[in-house]
């Protein structure tokens, strides 16, 4: 199978630093030296790359951001609409208002809202607001939050701060070393931690941030009691929904686990692979960022809030959560079918439509790039996590279905053989931030 995608991609490695602007479409992070890097066409689930060579999109739907499918007929054209009366102008777009008004009203618990266009970007704005808000300075936080100064800073001092937060090798180069000792981690479900945290510095803890789930489930007493523990102290709980968000219901996970924030953000699928990011939250706590100089051309730009609205009007019209969670549940039955028909280990995690497969072996990353290769040429691009989308069916459900189980018991005789290494084409894929190019 011809494949320009590879030779670009060397090429790109040499004159952008880091190869593309997103670790997380990195080709080292699924299949290197055979990935195709680079596309022509997303339509629904199915992605052309520059040799016209098909794929249906089992890897990350756009890192997560197109639930609803690439290329949306029903989103695209109310854009496109929107382009042609202008996308930008010296006034406001009355979308944003609509769009303020639409988040309130999905989330009883908050009364204000800002947005911006990344979930990084959101997550600063909602650290700075929460700052403004407290005149404090240090965060707790669990989970991974972005590339900005204030998050990174925690592996000033100790390199590995941030390797159970999602991804490891994370460095703080170019972060001020007088950010030391701003962001303090602790590590979900654990409590202890986090109370250890607030014994040594409670009085300055101006917000603890944490997704209210990624990988593993909540304990019962936890997410309570990281609210308990803000409320004691005067810190803003902010949940990041950046990735979470509009997935299992049409609002933030946190509406299904009974526990509220004063702050959440939302990014990714909240426009369907436009750029559009929301900060929503309470009053007391919003209106502080009137003290504070938040403020950014493109941030008012019309095609975000026109994507958002029409997102959630087709997330409404089609029950998008329903079909995420169903496609996700599929997908982790013919895991689990295929790994027992094979006697292969596994570890799934994660809700339904952002579920994660673990191969339970010491050659773990081994097989997954093998997995990955298999499943490639079979014409699924796949990585260790699934991002559902509405755009899946039963045929494309089943073609997955018939392609891994060929894929398993490929995977089993390369397990049985000691082979596993020998039948990959490429390197074993990445995990976390290294250099590409030195």
């Amino acid at each position: 199978m011809e494949n320009s995608g590879v030779s670009l991609w060397e090429k790109a490695k040499r004159i952008i630093p880091g190869g593309n602007q997103l670790l997380s479409k990195r080709s080292e992070m699924f299949l290197p030296d055979l990935w195709p890097s680079y596309y022509k066409k997303a339509k629904g689930c199915e992605v052309w790359d520059m040799d016209d060579n098909h794929y249906y999109d089992f890897a990350q739907m756009g890192v997560g951001s197109c639930t609803l499918g690439y290329a949306n007929d029903h989103i695209n054209k109310l854009v496109i609409n929107a382009i042609e009366n202008g996308s930008m102008c010296s006034l406001n777009s009355y979308e944003e208002v609509e769009l303020a008004e639409r988040l309130i009203a999905l989330h009883s618990w908050a009364d204000m809202a800002r947005f911006s266009r990344t979930g990084g970007e959101a997550c600063s704005i909602a650290i700075r607001i929460a700052r403004a808000a407290t005149n404090r300075s240090k965060v707790a936080f669990c989970g991974y939050h972005g590339w900005h100064d204030w998050y990174i800073s925690a592996n000033i001092g100790s390199s590995s701060n941030l390797d159970e937060q999602l991804l490891p090798g994370l460095k703080p180069s170019g972060v001020p070393r007088e950010l030391y000792n701003t962001a303090i981690p602790f590590n979900y479900n654990s409590l202890v931690e986090l109370n250890d945290i607030v014994d040594k510095y409670g009085s300055d803890i101006a917000a603890i941030i944490m997704e209210p789930q990624r990988g593993t489930s909540p304990t019962k007493e936890f997410l309570e009691g990281v609210r308990s523990i803000a409320s004691k102290i005067g810190a803003v709980l902010i949940f990041d929904e950046v990735t979470s968000g509009f997935r299992v219901n049409i609002g933030g996970l946190h509406k299904t686990m009974g526990v509220n924030p004063d702050i959440a953000v939302f990014g990714k699928a909240l426009g369907n692979g436009f750029p559009i990011s929301a900060i929503i939250g309470r009053r007391e706590v919003m209106d502080s960022a009137q003290n504070s100089f938040i403020s950014s051309t493109f941030w008012t730009e019309r095609i975000g809030y026109v994507s958002a609205l029409a997102s959630l009007d087709y997330m409404e019209k089609v029950d998008s959560p329903s079909l995420l969670i169903k496609w996700g549940d599929r997908i982790n039955e013919c895991w689990r079918a295929a790994a027992n028909e094979n006697d292969i280990e596994i570890h799934i995690s994660g809700v339904s439509p952002l579920t994660h497969l673990d191969f339970v072996h010491p050659e773990k990353l081994a097989l997954q790039t093998l997995y990955a290769q298999i499943m490639l040429e079979y014409g699924f691009l796949l990585g260790a996590s699934v991002y559902s989308t509405t755009a899946y069916n039963d045929e494309i459900i089943q073609k997955f279905e018939r392609a891994t189980h060929k894929s398993f018991e490929i995977l089993s005789d390369a397990i049985k053989h000691d082979s596993i290494k020998n039948q990959l084409l490429g390197e074993i894929k990445h995990t976390g931030f290294k250099r590409l190019v030195d």
